[in-house]
């Protein structure tokens, strides 16, 4: 016990440095390169931060596990919207750009609501995985031609670090992201299998949490460094990643069963997230802390009600 203790602590303190030290990374990479932070943060930071979900679902497809394979997706997803922007939100209000409100969460939601009802289903196939992994590989392709490149402000006087510095910082960061998180989340397993919890909860809770901490600490990073929309684009491109490469690749290699056995809740709850996420960022462009406060505030009932109605 004392020991995974100990692995919850350290993998709490690789995510908080790993976080802070990616943003600084990303923000130089985008500089240099002239390319917008929402683009960074739907592709390298988002993506990046989603390889914990990535791993934690492949290998649960592979041995059969598709409640954790789902769960991890599905309880991501909605720590994504509703606890990450929910805290950045708090933290700073986050400014989205007209086109992340025109394409890319009217995308997340079209893609949510369709991965719902393929998961409705039954099962999730290596054809629909393919399928899903090439509208992924088009959506990225569509973003970096379509997205305004960075524009330099006052804020810029100060030259951003060599390019090759910055991709070392992103590499070791997602490195320590990585291992914190898959640290953090098998103390933190181990103790709620000590204490009797079940694996649908742990998928949905602990897991979900767990994989998605990445996204946490790099966002509420970059919210306090002034990067909002690279803390949206996180989000964002997170959610989609999770659904178009973490759960299609997991099917493309091994088909997942089973998919919709207890989660039409929880799909319910995604979606629904996803939306009033998007409505919130309609009416000003801008996500206020009022409603980083609702977002926040719905996530703590959703596990409460998890645990206590398990």
């Amino acid at each position: 016990m004392w020991l995974d203790i100990l692995y919850v602590l350290l993998g709490f303190v690789l995510l908080i440095k790993g976080g802070d030290f990616l943003v600084d990374g990303a923000v130089s990479v985008a500089k240099r390169a002239k390319i917008s932070p929402m683009v960074i943060g739907l592709t390298i930071v988002g993506f990046g931060t989603s390889s914990p979900e990535l791993l934690v679902s492949i290998q649960a497809a592979l041995s059969g596990s598709s409640g954790i394979a789902i769960g991890n997706v599905v309880g991501s997803n909605i720590a994504n919207i509703a606890l990450i922007l929910g805290v950045a939100a708090i933290v700073k209000e986050c400014a989205a750009q007209p086109l992340t409100l025109k394409v890319d969460m009217p995308f997340m939601l079209l893609i949510s609501g369709l991965f719902v009802g393929i998961a409705m289903s039954g099962s999730i196939g290596r054809i629909t995985g393919i399928i899903g992994f090439g509208i992924l590989c088009a959506f990225l392709v569509w973003e970096i031609k379509h997205y305004p490149a960075q524009t330099q402000t006052e804020e810029d006087e100060k030259a951003p670090m060599p390019i090759w510095k910055a991709l070392i910082i992103i590499v070791l960061s997602f490195a320590a992201l990585v291992f914190g998180s898959d640290k953090l989340v098998e103390g933190a397993s181990n103790i709620a299998r000590a204490l009797g919890v079940s694996d649908r909860v742990i998928g949905l809770t602990i897991v979900a949490i767990g994989t998605s901490l990445p996204e946490l600490f790099s966002s509420v990073a970059a919210a306090k460094k002034g990067q909002t929309d690279m803390a949206i684009g996180n989000v964002v491109g997170s959610a989609i990643f999770n659904i178009l490469c973490v759960v299609c690749v997991s099917a493309a290699i091994c088909p997942i069963q089973g998919t919709n056995v207890g989660f039409l809740t929880d799909y319910i709850v995604m979606v629904a997230l996803s939306g009033l996420l998007w409505f919130f960022l309609s009416t000003k462009h801008t996500l206020e802390r009022w409603e980083g406060i609702l977002l926040a505030t719905i996530y703590a009932g959703y596990i409460a009600s998890t645990v206590i109605f398990s």
